[in-house]
């Protein structure tokens, strides 16, 4: 079969589209052929090297498809089933393993696409609004980057838990995409301080959380923009890691919280898993949740998929399709 492979860390240079055997399942494991696989900023991070992996790697965590053979020890599960994953390296591939209790059922009316666009990032805005700081009528939300496709899926589940959403974007093109996922304002951080903006919209008080997943360059004024004892919810650094920061600057802005979340920390029971999937999914066949594909490349086109995500150029979520 073919599959992306990395063997040292580096640019969308290290990307290889090989042969490499098929994979049998061990006796918990099922075997899933890929109709989707999800690209997501930590395939970057790994290859890269920010994060460290095993090599040669298959890239990829998160994917759609057919279990096409499953473990001796699996009941659960049948060869045929339509699944999502999004934990388990490997999605880069026509085939790839993945653990039986990390495999989520998709309803038939959700295109397996879909669902793999929206499992890591469905399930993320689900865990930032409902329980890292679960959001309800009278809170304000900032959702940094909200026209991309986590930012979009976070202003939804905000409106939906009664919220008033700022959003920021970088364009009035991205900005139109934010207001049609429900933001109440879209800041453009291009043309006007994103701080001076969020003091103007609340009359000086600042909002309750500011979910940011920019990082480097958003760190410093998403804490200036929190409320007395806000929340800053940092989720990821498409901008580059945060440099150590001296907590004491927490006291003088207003006693403020600052957490550092991960989708695995929300999902670590099988119970949570099929609770926020079965939510995302559920929002999906229902129509209540809106799920935007911005690109689709072909398998032997990841290295272009990465470059995209990276260039930040991306209006939803960026597949690969083998």
């Amino acid at each position: 079969m073919k599959a992306v492979r990395m063997h040292a860390a580096g640019g969308t240079e290290v990307m290889h589209y090989e042969d490499v055997p098929m994979p049998e399942p061990a006796p918990d494991q099922v075997r899933i052929k890929v109709a989707a696989a999800g690209v997501n900023f930590i395939d970057t991070y790994h290859r890269s090297g920010l994060y460290s992996v095993p090599l040669p790697f298959t890239l990829g965590v998160e994917v759609a498809g057919t279990v096409d053979a499953v473990g001796s020890a699996v009941q659960d599960i049948a060869v045929g089933e339509r699944v999502v994953s999004g934990f388990q390296p490997g999605g880069y591939a026509e085939y790839t393993l993945v653990a039986a209790a990390q495999v989520v059922p998709v309803p038939e009316s959700v295109d397996l696409q879909l669902a793999a666009a929206a499992m890591l990032q469905g399930m993320t805005a689900h865990y930032l609004t409902h329980s890292t700081f679960p959001l309800a009528a009278g809170h304000t939300a900032l959702i940094h980057a909200a026209a991309g496709g986590t930012g979009q899926l976070v202003v939804q589940m905000a409106k939906q838990r009664g919220a008033r959403v700022i959003g920021t974007a970088s364009t009035e093109a991205k900005a139109e995409l934010a207001r049609a996922a429900g933001a109440d304002a879209v800041i453009l951080y291009t043309e006007e301080d994103f701080v001076a903006a969020v003091k103007r919209l609340t009359d000086g008080a600042g909002v309750d959380v500011v979910y940011d997943s920019v990082g480097q360059t958003t760190f410093a004024g998403s804490l200036d923009c929190l409320k007395r004892r806000g929340y800053l919810v940092l989720f990821g650094q498409s901008s580059g890691p945060v440099p150590p920061v001296d907590l004491n600057i927490l006291n003088p802005k207003g006693s403020l919280y600052v957490t550092r979340p991960t989708l695995g920390h929300y999902t670590a029971t099988r119970d949570e898993l099929l609770w926020r999937a079965g939510d995302v999914l559920r929002g999906i066949a229902q129509g209540t949740l809106r799920v935007r594909i911005g690109h689709t490349f072909a398998l032997h086109e990841a290295a272009q998929a990465h470059a995209v995500l990276e260039g930040r150029a991306t209006v939803g979520k960026v597949l690969l399709l083998p």
